[in-house]
């Protein structure tokens, strides 16, 4: 089974024959993004990163491209906006779907129960766990957003 950062380098690769310039420009950045962390983390640049890693990478681009979207609306850079947005398609293509609002809140209620949280007073450490249990999955506004509702 090929892994992420694979699949990345033939998207390359396939993004050349097909002449798509989103894509190829896509998984080239994040190819490079790939080759930084792997040099961040000390070692070879031409080692290969696991699927976790990998995702972490993803995450942060996608992150990193909805922050662009956001100023670049604002900034009334509607063309800069679209471009962005493309490429936060392409990668979020990339993740794995994450855990629905429903799944987020039946967990929060079953920490709350177990573990006697007040959600109101101690918000934070209760998303703090949802992180951990989710282990990345879930994007930490989906989590905000369900315990706000909670309390």
């Amino acid at each position: 089974m090929t892994n992420i950062h694979q699949e990345i380098k033939e998207g390359v690769k396939t993004a050349l024959r097909e002449k798509d310039q989103v894509k190829l420009s896509t998984y080239r950045g994040l190819l490079a993004a790939f080759t930084n962390e792997l040099v961040a983390k000390r070692r070879k640049p031409d080692e290969v990163l696991s699927d976790d890693e990998a995702l972490a990478v993803i995450r942060r681009g996608v992150k990193q491209r909805q922050d662009s979207i956001a100023q670049f609306k604002t900034g009334g850079r509607k063309d800069l906006a679209a471009a962005e947005e493309a490429e936060l398609a392409l990668l979020q293509d990339l993740l794995p779907a994450g855990p629905s609002a429903a799944e987020i809140e039946a967990k929060a209620k079953e920490k709350i129960a177990a573990l006697g949280i007040n959600p109101k007073s101690q918000a934070g450490q209760l998303i703090g766990l949802l992180m951990k249990e989710f282990a990345g999955r879930a994007d930490g506004a989906a989590v905000r957003k369900v315990v706000e509702e909670l309390t």
